[in-house]
């Protein structure tokens, strides 16, 4: 069974290196991509188009989206006994102390700034990779 990825980005170049990314895995991956908050809880609820969608492993984030802001996803995700046990990886561009400490009040599991260089961008999600997809046993759908 591929590990079920939601990648909720509304950065097509981010998107792209995070696919590059994944593609080089030893694991099965399968990559869902959304671009804002509103879409990631529709697929997260299977509601509309999203109705086929699987259950996510382990759900991306990015913070600055569109529609509703990756906090309140956070916030949804983590106050829903349906998705709360789902890890969630902050990955974003903000530094911001403020942000670093309301996501992890709000329960992220880990809070990652994104690089701007290439090759670090790749290493930081290749070490997401090997952490929460060969390290930690993820929680059962």
């Amino acid at each position: 069974m591929p590990i079920q990825v939601l990648l909720v980005e509304d950065n097509p170049g981010d998107v792209e290196l995070t696919r590059i990314a994944l593609e080089d895995s030893k694991i099965s991956v399968n990559l869902n991509v959304v671009e804002d908050g509103v879409e990631a809880m529709a697929f997260l609820r299977k509601q509309d188009k999203y109705a086929d969608a699987p259950h996510p492993d382990i759900v991306l984030l990015d913070l600055n989206l569109p529609k509703k802001d990756g906090r309140e996803v956070l916030a949804e995700i983590k106050t829903d006994d349906n998705f709360k046990r789902i890890p969630v990886v902050v990955l974003t561009t903000s530094q911001a102390e403020e942000d670093i400490l309301r996501a992890y009040n709000l329960a992220a599991n880990c809070y990652i700034a994104k690089p701007v260089d290439f090759d670090q961008f790749v290493r930081i999600v290749q070490s997401i990779e090997n952490f929460w997809f060969a390290i930690v046993k993820l929680p059962p759908e």
